[in-house]
């Protein structure tokens, strides 16, 4: 939660908070608004209405300002006094430099606050998938760089499956299958062969990316009906939860393969740490040599772990398939299983932290299309490159210091 302040993290802390004061202090200067901007908190079918939130622009923006300042300001003490950095700095700083951005960037416009988050949840979920594949193949040992290619293969798999049997659950299915074959490779050459891991993974993505882009043009585009065009998950709301203001619309009327997701990070978190299986994963990614030493098959355990890695970052390709659209199309995951991967660094390698940060960057890769549908004074190109500024202020800035296992990407020739 949290760290030392003598850690490059801690020092960065205080100078990133400090430099997104500055920079919305510099834009509320240059462009304020003088209209009012609402906050919808509610939809129809909520079963109270949580009446909605009208502040007026340039004011609550400006304030907002002053709140992060004096975030930044308890931020640089602590530094100073050598204490501890605790979490809800940033956490606060967040909510209350994105108030004042939403503020200026939606003046005489309405903020639908279900939509923004619901579909956060909605665009994070191949990320968090992927995010919980990067953990479990690196706490084992493995560098898994192949996110990516497992994340195409399983939406081109998803596709097919889908077509074929009218189903969308054999579609997620063929998807983890898909993901699982291009684990498979990655450990018979990182692992079996000891070709360096980092290699291995840019070739699979390289290879997943031609492969899928030939079948696409020689086999789906010619028999798009009968290959391309599965029917896709449609949203279930859960009844009772869904109903509940706010948190209902948001989490608990989502698409089935978004409760999949709950399950499997549950699953994830307590059978990396509750578990033997759990215990003698990271023993073989921390210190495999000691793990042999008491009769861990190091290779093995890498082995069955990566597989099941690809498996659940294959089923967030089918995403991209079954639920975002409902057809394949050429390179349709566009760099998501490295954005997975930066999120298993921002998580440090923690199956509940790695969530919350694919959460993070689903949230702004959404919010670029919220404010772009407003009509937002924000660039468009600005936008474009929200999900990957934020990608890199997390993984640069926020992170600092943050120690993989020890032998992650470390091949183990058994003595």
């Amino acid at each position: 939660m949290v760290t030392p302040t003598r850690s490059a993290g801690t020092r960065k802390l205080p100078i990133i908070l400090g430099v997104l004061t500055i920079a919305l202090a510099i834009v509320l200067l240059r462009s304020g608004h003088s209209g009012k901007t609402r906050f919808q908190l509610a939809v129809d079918s909520d079963f109270v209405q949580l009446p909605d939130i009208v502040v007026p622009s340039g004011p609550t923006a400006w304030v907002m300002v002053v709140i992060s300042l004096a975030l930044t300001g308890e931020s640089v003490r602590r530094m100073l006094a050598h204490l501890r950095q605790p979490i809800w700095i940033p956490i606060a700083f967040a909510i209350a430099w994105m108030s004042g951005f939403l503020s200026w960037a939606a003046a005489d416009s309405r903020i639908l606050v279900v939509s923004l988050l619901g579909g956060a949840v909605a665009l994070a979920v191949p990320l968090v998938f992927g995010a919980l594949g990067g953990v479990l193949g690196e706490r084992a040992g493995v560098v898994n760089i192949a996110i990516e290619g497992q994340l195409l293969l399983g939406a081109f798999a998803a596709a097919i499956a889908a077509s074929t049997t009218g189903s969308p659950w054999a579609g997620l299915i063929a998807a983890a299958v898909a993901g699982a074959l291009v684990a498979l490779v990655l450990g018979l050459f990182a692992i079996t062969y000891f070709v360096d891991q980092v290699i291995v993974g840019v070739v699979l993505n390289v290879l997943v990316l031609g492969l899928t882009n030939f079948l696409f043009r020689q086999v789906l585009t010619p028999n798009a009906d009968t290959l391309n065009s599965p029917d896709r998950f449609q949203r279930l709301p859960i009844p009772i939860l869904g109903d509940i203001p706010l948190i209902g619309p948001i989490l608990f009327r989502q698409t089935p393969l978004v409760y999949l997701l709950y399950i499997v990070v549950v699953v994830v978190a307590y059978a990396l740490y509750r578990t033997r299986w759990g215990l003698r994963v990271r023993a073989v990614g921390e210190h495999p040599k000691a793990a042999d030493t008491v009769g861990i098959k190091v290779n093995r355990t890498r082995y069955r772990t990566i597989l099941l890695a690809g498996a659940i970052a294959g089923m967030g390709g089918a995403y991209y398939s079954l639920v975002s659209v409902s057809q394949f199309n050429r390179e349709m995951t566009g760099g998501a299983g490295y954005i997975a991967l930066a999120a298993v660094i921002f998580g440090k390698w923690d199956p509940i932290r790695a969530t919350l940060a694919a959460l993070l960057f689903g949230f702004a890769t959404n919010l670029q299309g919220v404010l772009s549908a407003i009509g937002s004074p924000v660039p468009s190109q600005f936008m474009l490159m929200l999900p990957y500024l934020v990608t890199i202020f997390a993984v640069a800035g926020l992170v600092g210091r943050s120690r993989p296992p020890a032998a992650d990407g470390v091949p183990y020739r058994q003595q």
